[in-house]
């Protein structure tokens, strides 16, 4: 813990990476990098959203499902999808709706259930983000050398098809 009290100290942010300290924990320490990566980009990302087009990641996130499925999706399936709770999907579709980039209807074979789709707006304003977005990932991977990158992205392949391996069911 001391390399983590060093950053408290010198007033440095602590990431989640500094929690692990020097405990010879590889596999934490591992965890923690990647994790800490993902925020610093998820920050990143969240802020330019917020700067370029007044949107908020779930917002572009919901969207982004939804450019993927041009018949729609029903509102139980977006909550599924994204990992949040429908409340969550319902104010997030409201708010989308009151501002003509998602349109609700009824379920043709459910009358209980809800299907959204992109409006033509919808469209439009996704792929301009879209396109904003895959840049911004460019640049914050612009100063890590190709090799590395194709190395990295072949580790966390190996990573993740062990991990699927490996989860029960």
């Amino acid at each position: 813990m001391e390399r983590a009290n060093k950053h408290v100290e010198e007033g440095e942010v602590i990431d989640q990476e500094a929690r692990a300290g020097d405990d010879g924990n590889d596999a934490l320490r591992l965890w923690l990098r990647m994790l800490s990566c993902t925020s610093l980009i998820e920050r990143e990302v969240r802020s330019r959203l917020r700067q370029e087009f007044n949107i908020t990641l779930p917002r572009f996130d919901l969207m982004a499902h939804l450019e993927r499925s041009p018949e729609g999706l029903r509102m139980g399936d977006l909550s599924r999808r994204m990992m949040v709770t429908s409340g969550n999907v319902t104010g997030i579709t409201d708010q989308l709706e009151a501002e003509g980039l998602v349109v609700r209807e009824f379920s043709p074979d459910d009358r209980r259930a809800f299907i959204v789709r992109l409006t033509a707006n919808g469209r439009r304003a996704f792929r301009r983000m879209a396109q904003a977005y895959e840049r911004w990932i460019g640049e914050m991977f612009d100063n890590l050398p190709v090799r590395d990158r194709d190395q990295l992205l072949r580790l966390l392949g190996n990573l993740k098809h062990e991990l699927h391996e490996a989860a029960p069911g």
